[in-house]
């Protein structure tokens, strides 16, 4: 009768069945693997026999050691025997590797291929290997879920084995490795810790980045301004060609992103003439390429704590209104724009004076001028533009408001009024725009959050000259200045080193960038795991809830009252975690990812000041020039200071003489001989010069070899070079 055990699942191979309970499985003592009793022809009689049985491949494989290892029953038992003769391995290492082995999962010859990968180079996944196992699969937990005990598991073993044990749970399950009670919460909502996943993750990746199946290293490329083309262009990378996925051209304009008011004819150093009202473009791309409006996408330019310098009327919101010198325009937000809704018109949520819309309410406090494009795409005004996109002018905001837009939902609401020195394009006056009243707005009358300037205005009318000027002095811009010619300029050096040091950030950065407390946005110290798969630190997390008690007592008019359970929600989400507090556990394993971590980048910060002083010009060791067989000649030697002296001396007579051949050290004879032969046979118009020169070398070597061991004693300059001298 043919006996086969069972599958990782618990089903037996020969039944095809389930055993009920545990009593009708065996355990092999020597393999560890599960047979169902019945299915065995020779089950163990008694209880003493059952702890120490053998299944049948083992008890064969005793009873015949000679048996061929052709055959692939015999040769597992053969691998798993190799695996528990190895006195390297710890018994969980053992385990593991038994597991694999009998799963299928992997192939003997694999599993040195696994260590082997292991320790050529990827330390992250050696660290989380050993840190982070699921206690079911033992490997790396697959969407792992961290118990409030700390414990890691994969989700799919753990929901399993919660159904499979919720029957013998009185009140709450417990923990799978340490029996500690797991909120029952948990049990109907597994929370994936995602700091965890992602640790994982990014470990896999950066251990697969060497390999062929995983690809090129993805390269994040910039292109600088002057390097640019003349026009929109798409790259070699675009997936598709068209303006909708190309990159800008060249900047013509030296203003920086952030600049307010008009293009003046200062910022235009190829025509001299600035941005003009009326100047149509093409397209959004081609505006950009002008400063008009930077945004080749988005209605708004500004920062929320800055202003706005520009917004672009393109008919994205059916509230706007448009009067020519003055118009109603609705700010942005109020849409789901999540997964492919990037067209999506219907309102879901109300607007807020947040990000760009804070952004115009600035500028409206501020006076600020706006510059403002025009684009075709704008059906419903009678001031737009038949093709392209232009520029109009600057504007100023006078009001802002919250109102019920047309869609039900409020929307920001704010009022632009013309105030530039050219005429506007569809007029036909020869001046620009005069202090006009403001128009009436009928909607102010049901409107909420209504701002008006109280300040003067920063740009305003100047009645001694007939003009908008600036009144205040501009706000000072916090970006770099687009210029064609940044090759010298102090902010691009400084914006390349921290390109440069962006790029090569360590992999050790980014993972501990993961584990980093949600209160105090630091990495975790005594990490703490919620079960709403929260992280905090522990110190940041009691902190929040100090002073507070689970339960409140009451009492009325004497009498005690039953107490009154207090809720303490979660600071990332609204889960109760009264009960987690009671005794919150260190997330051991965690924990010690993080140490690891620590260790490996403080290392790393060792390695990069030590290659940073050795780079230093004072600890540069320089070495004789004049080939490679002097090249361990170097200066500061004691042990070659002499040899370098007679070298010196060879140099400058024989550059006179110009008859040296071969850069070949002598003795100190030898080299007076050779000095006094290239004189004898040199030319004769620097032949008393060059006598001279061999006499003083003869006093230098006499008084070399008269000091003896004092003159080796001598400090010499760091930063010498052995040169040769000129005549």
């Amino acid at each position: 009768m043919v006996q086969l055990p069972c599958d990782r699942d618990g089903i037996c191979l020969r039944c095809k069945t389930k055993p009920v309970s545990v009593l009708e499985t065996l355990v092999c003592k020597t393999c560890v693997t599960p047979w169902h009793v019945t299915c065995l022809s020779t089950p163990p009689e008694s209880l003493s026999l059952v702890l120490q049985w053998d299944c049948p491949d083992c008890s064969d494989c005793r009873n015949n050691p000679h048996v061929s290892t052709s055959s692939s029953k015999n040769e597992l038992v053969s691998m798993i025997r190799e695996i528990e003769m190895d006195t390297k391995l710890t018994e969980q290492e053992k385990a593991k590797k038994r597991q694999q082995l009998l799963s299928g999962t992997m192939q003997s010859s694999d599993l040195d291929d696994v260590e082997e990968k292991k320790s050529g180079g990827n330390d992250m996944m050696m660290i989380l290997d050993e840190q982070l196992n699921c206690s079911f699969c033992m490997q790396l937990p697959d969407r792992p879920v961290t118990t409030p005990c700390g414990h890691n598991f994969c989700l799919q073993f753990f929901n399993k084995w919660l159904k499979l044990k919720q029957p013998t749970f009185e009140r709450c399950p417990l923990c799978p490795r340490c029996r500690a009670k797991i909120a029952k919460s948990m049990t109907t909502n597994s929370r994936i810790n995602a700091a965890l996943a992602v640790a994982i993750r990014m470990a896999k990746v950066a251990q697969n980045s060497g390999s062929v199946a995983a690809g090129p290293v993805k390269v994040y490329h910039a292109v600088q301004n002057q390097n640019r083309p003349d026009e929109a262009f798409t790259t070699e990378r675009a997936k598709k060609t068209g303006k909708a996925n190309a990159c800008s051209g060249k900047i013509f304009v030296t203003i920086a992103p952030d600049h307010f008011g008009p293009i003046l004819a200062e910022n235009d150093p190829r025509r001299n003439q600035g941005v003009l009202v009326g100047e149509l473009w093409g397209d959004r791309l081609e505006c950009r390429q002008w400063g008009a409006h930077f945004p080749h996408v988005a209605g708004i330019a500004g920062q929320s704590k800055y202003g706005a310098q520009s917004v672009a009327l393109s008919g994205g919101y059916e509230d706007d209104e448009d009067h020519g010198e003055w118009f109603l325009y609705t700010g942005s937000g109020g849409r789901n724009l999540s997964g492919n809704k990037r067209t999506n018109k219907e309102h879901s949520f109300d607007q807020e004076f947040k990000k760009s819309n804070e952004a115009l309410r600035v500028s409206c406090r501020k006076g600020y001028p706006v510059r403002v494009v025009r684009s075709h795409k704008e059906k419903r005004s009678s001031y737009a533009p038949e093709a392209g996109v232009r520029y109009d002018g600057v504007y100023r905001i006078e009001k802002c408001w919250r109102k019920i837009g047309i869609q039900g939902f409020k929307v920001c609401r704010y009022l632009f009024v013309r105030c530039d020195n050219e005429p506007a394009p569809w007029t036909s006056d020869e001046h620009g725009d005069r202090p006009r009243p403001l128009p009436v707005i009928t909607e102010l009358s049901g409107a909420t959050d209504v701002t008006e300037r109280k300040d003067t205005s920063f740009w305003d009318y100047a009645e001694e000259q007939n003009c908008w000027k600036w009144k205040k002095p501009p706000p000072p811009s916090n970006k770099n200045v687009l210029t064609d010619n940044l090759e010298d300029t102090e902010d691009l050096k400084i914006a390349r080193k921290a390109w440069k040091k962006a790029q090569n950030k360590s992999l050790t950065d980014q993972y501990l960038n993961g584990f980093k407390c949600q209160l105090c946005l630091k990495v975790m110290t005594l990490p703490l795991t919620t079960p709403c798969a929260h992280n905090y630190c522990k110190p940041c997390l009691e902190n929040v809830f100090v002073g507070k008690t689970s339960v409140r007592e009451r009492s009325s008019h004497g009498r005690t009252l039953r107490a009154q359970k207090i809720t303490m929600k979660c600071p990332s989400c609204s889960m109760d975690l009264s009960e987690f507090l009671k005794n919150p556990q260190v997330n051991r394993e965690l924990e010690g990812v993080i140490k690891r971590l620590l260790q490996r980048k403080a290392k790393e910060e060792n390695d990069e000041d030590s290659s940073e002083e050795l780079d230093k010009p004072e600890n540069i060791t320089f070495v004789a020039e004049e080939g490679n067989e002097n090249s361990e000649l170097t200066v500061g030697n004691p042990e070659t200071e002499h040899m370098q002296m007679n070298k010196r001396l060879k140099t400058e007579t024989s550059d006179i003489s110009g008859n040296v051949v071969g850069p070949v050290i002598k003795s100190d004879e030898f080299a007076v001989e050779e000095m006094k032969l290239d004189v004898a046979v040199g030319n004769k118009d620097v032949e008393n010069h060059a006598a001279e020169e061999t006499i003083t070398a003869e006093t230098k070597l006499k008084k070399v070899a008269n000091d003896g061991g004092n003159w080796l004693s001598k400090p010499v300059p760091k930063k010498t070079r052995v040169s040769k001298k000129k005549t």
